[in-house]
């Protein structure tokens, strides 16, 4: 379950409530009086390029797990750089804000699978994987294809876990939005940033 915490609480109102204007005109021709809602270019909704960055802190620790600080981008409502139920909370907020989300990672990355933790005999396994930290891409017997991490090594084996490293535990993240505007045409299609291209 997310939550938000307190962060700019007071920008985060006001980005909320989208103020109504009245519109009349000051010529002596009169229009009939309009309610519009003000929709911020620099507001998070559908068709907005969005960048940020985040960290990850163990709520119960405090340590931190994961840090992004090269800005990520994405498009909002084409696609997602973190988890769907993260990108919902960003929502309505705004250029500059700063985010706190209490996030129960059992209902990110479902809960911890204790099957997918595997040990070997070290001497089975490439030299190049025998480093704690290291990911190795594996393939089921379907085809399917899924990424492990070394979480051991010892004497003689060796452990790989499947499991999201984030899996059981509580954290928060907080997140920074540097950037939010109107995508163009080409980011709308690519989802984000397109890569640059070579000259040629």
């Amino acid at each position: 379950m997310i939550e938000e915490v307190a962060v700019d609480r007071e920008r985060s109102a006001l980005n909320t409530l989208c103020p109504k204007r009245q519109l009349t005109s000051s010529t002596t021709q009169r229009f009939p009086e309009t309610t519009v809602t003000d929709t911020s270019t620099n507001t998070i909704t559908d068709g907005k390029y969005v960048e940020l960055t985040y960290l990850v802190r163990d709520s119960n620790t405090g340590d931190v797990l994961t840090e992004i600080s090269h800005p990520l981008n994405y498009v909002h409502g084409v696609n997602e750089v973190l988890a769907p139920m993260i990108t919902r909370q960003l929502e309505g907020k705004s250029q500059g804000d700063k985010i706190d989300l209490l996030v129960d990672c059992n209902e990110v990355y479902g809960p911890r699978d204790e099957s997918l933790v595997i040990t070997e005999k070290l001497a089975v396994v490439p030299r190049d994987y025998r480093k704690l930290g290291t990911q190795i891409l594996m393939e089921n017997n379907l085809g399917q294809m899924k990424s492990f991490l070394v979480t051991r090594i010892d004497a003689d084996t060796i452990t790989i876990d499947g499991n999201n490293p984030l899996c059981g535990r509580e954290v928060i993240f907080k997140v920074q939005i540097l950037t939010v505007r109107d995508a163009t045409a080409e980011e709308k299609e690519y989802g984000g940033q397109p890569p640059a291209h070579p000259e040629e």
